[in-house]
C-alpha cells in the first residue's frame, strides 16, 4: 500500500466489504507463479488484502509473510484465515536476500509512479539471488493516460507497458513472462492490465 492517506483511508473503511463479499478465491495467476517455486519457499506478499492469496500459499505448503498497509485489512485477514498478516508500507520493506519470491497482486498500482523505481529496488534487495516476483498493474490509455485518483478516490499510477518493464529491468530484474488482459477493477472501470512475472538477474543464467 502506498503512503497516500486517502487510499489507505478508503481501504480502512472498505475492509468489511472486501472480506465479506469480494476476493473469496485466490487470483488466477497465483498457482502458475507458485508452480515455479521450490517446495517450502518463503514468500512475501505486498498488499494481502483479505488474505485469500496468502491462505492459498500456506495451504500449498509455502511459508508466507503477508503484509498490507491497512490495519483493518490485516485484522480481517487474520480473523478469516489466521495468516499472521502484519502492517507494512511498501517503503518500509527493509530486508536483504530474505525471500524466495514476492507476490504483489493489484497493490503496487497504488504507489505514486515516481516511487516505483525505489520500490522495485527494495523488492530486488529483499529477494534471494534468482528470486521471483509477480505484480500486475492497470495501464494508462488514451482516455486516462495520467496517474491520479480513480472513481473511488484511490491513487492509481497507470504506467505504460514499455516504461514499466524498463523500470523493472533497471532495478535488476529479468522479465520472464507478461500478460496483457482486459479487466475491471473494484471501481468498475474496464481497462487493460499488465501482469508481469520477473526474476532477479543475479544468480541466474539468462
Amino acid at each position: 500500500m502506498s503512503t497516500d492517506r486517502a487510499t489507505i483511508a478508503y481501504y480502512e473503511q472498505a475492509a468489511p466489504h472486501y472480506t465479506a463479499s469480494t476476493a473469496q478465491d485466490w487470483h488466477r495467476h497465483l498457482d502458475p507463479f507458485l508452480d515455479r517455486l521450490e517446495p517450502g519457499a518463503w514468500l512475501l506478499e505486498l498488499g494481502c488484502g483479505c488474505g485469500a492469496d496468502a491462505a492459498h500459499m500456506a495451504k500449498r505448503g509455502f511459508r508466507v509473510d503477508a503484509t498490507d498497509g491497512t490495519r483493518a485489512m490485516t485484522r480481517k485477514a487474520n480473523e478469516r484465515f489466521g495468516i499472521d498478516a502484519r502492517v507494512m508500507l511498501f517503503e518500509e520493506l527493509d530486508a536483504s536476500a530474505r525471500y524466495d519470491a514476492v507476490w504483489a497482486h493489484a497493490s503496487l498500482l497504488h504507489a505514486p509512479r515516481a516511487d516505483l523505481p525505489g520500490i522495485f529496488g527494495r523488492i530486488h534487495t529483499a529477494l534471494k539471488p534468482g528470486g521471483w516476483h509477480f505484480a500486475n498493474f492497470k495501464l494508462g490509455d488514451a482516455d486516462h493516460p495520467d496517474e491520479g485518483r480513480d472513481p473511488l478516490g484511490r491513487w492509481t499510477n497507470l504506467p505504460d507497458e514499455a516504461g514499466l518493464e524498463a523500470a523493472y529491468v533497471q532495478a535488476g530484474f529479468a522479465v520472464v513472462e507478461t500478460e496483457r488482459y482486459r479487466g475491471n477493477g473494484s471501481d468498475g472501470v474496464q481497462r487493460d492490465w499488465l501482469a508481469l512475472t520477473l526474476r532477479t538477474r543475479s544468480g541466474i543464467h539468462l
